[in-house]
């Protein structure tokens, strides 16, 4: 029998402000005839093993007539919500791939995609290396051994050039991306400073990831208490108005020519028109201090050196034991929608994968 189930989340109705997952998700029982299914060129089918649960997804949700903030392929009410995650390749007409490798690339909130010729994604696929499962976990390859972990690799080392010595801050630090940046300093030799949103996850960076200093900002702010702590700052993502307030703060006590390195603005995507966005009120210290301040996305660095230097770097890392990485793997396709409003919520300490079949 070759008619399987193919569960998917669609979007039921675009979010105002922050998703709830019976207003704005639904789950919708589907099957897929794989054999019966005729591939035109280039079409192949995957079955979707593990799915990483991403910020940016949220961008993606907006109402097309609120057209100020877009991010890749928009999604309309009633399809399927796409991410990024691994999947087997399970029937193929595709030259490029054969049935039972595995890829990494944007896949469907579902058990099975169907990656059409026309799709823009059909050729933008990464190899799994089989080899790499012996001493890693294939959760690993949904985020961390790819664009989560390319973004803090990158962020850091190609826009930051991080200097030994230096003090390097960074909000949201519980995070994948944040984790990633305070452990990779660590081995470059700056002293880390980590904002994050609740105790728990204070204690999380200071005692496991071994932080130098790290606060609750829904408590503090980052004040005179740390009087020029920044000769190069990071800020990636900010999740709350609380964050922009630290982010001016920050600024304040940036020395001169400190980095700061954009990575994605959370509080801004849940935001129903530009006029509700955090105006950060001490930009002129970008003037007066020569200050860098630089944003990117870790599709710039695709195909380029520095991706090749990651890949070698985060193994060796991960192996010896120098990057703790820590990640939450949440099984069904039915619980995706509220891991990813969970997220949204700032609940998870470190990643959220979800794990939708076995390998």
């Amino acid at each position: 029998m070759t008619v399987k189930s193919n569960k998917g989340v669609i979007l039921k109705a675009y979010p105002k402000g922050i998703p709830e997952v019976d207003e704005n998700f639904e789950l919708t029982h589907r099957t897929i005839d794989i054999e019966c299914l005729n591939l035109k060129e280039n079409e192949f089918v995957l079955r979707n093993l593990y799915l990483s649960i991403d910020p940016y997804v949220r961008v993606t949700l907006h109402d097309p007539a609120l057209n100020f903030m877009k991010h890749g392929k928009m999604i309309s009410t009633g399809q399927v919500i796409s991410g990024l995650g691994v999947s087997e390749v399970v029937k193929t007409n595709n030259p490029n791939y054969k049935v039972g490798d595995l890829v990494y690339g944007p896949i469907g909130w579902e058990e099975y995609s169907h990656i059409k010729s026309d799709d823009a994604s059909v050729f933008s696929f990464m190899f799994v290396n089989k080899e790499l499962l012996k001493d890693t976990p294939l959760s690993y390859h949904a985020s961390f051994l790819r664009f989560g972990g390319l973004t803090s690799y990158t962020s850091l080392i190609d826009i930051g050039k991080p200097k030994e010595g230096e003090t390097i801050y960074v909000s949201t630090a519980a995070g994948l991306t944040g984790q990633l940046v305070g452990q990779i300093a660590k081995i470059k030799g700056l002293r880390v400073v980590g904002s994050t949103g609740s105790d728990e996850k204070v204690d999380f960076l200071l005692n496991e990831l071994k932080f130098d200093a790290a606060f609750n900002y829904k408590k503090l702010i980052l004040t005179r208490h740390y009087p020029n702590i920044v000769q190069m700052v990071l800020i990636f993502i900010m999740i709350t108005l609380g964050m922009g307030k630290t982010l001016e703060v920050a600024l304040e006590h940036c020395n001169r020519f400190a980095r700061v390195v954009a990575c994605g603005m959370i509080s801004q995507y849940n935001i129903k028109t530009p006029e509700e966005g955090y105006g950060i009120k001490t930009l002129a210290n970008i003037v007066v201090k020569s200050i860098v301040f630089q944003g990117f996305i870790a599709l710039d660095y695709i195909g380029k050196d520095i991706e090749k230097e990651f890949e070698k770097d985060i193994i060796e890392w991960v192996k010896s034991g120098k990057i703790i990485y820590k990640e939450t793997v949440i099984d069904g396709v039915e619980n995706i929608a509220k891991a990813f409003v969970d997220m949204l919520n700032g609940k998870n300490i470190g990643k959220y994968v979800i794990k939708i079949a076995d390998y």
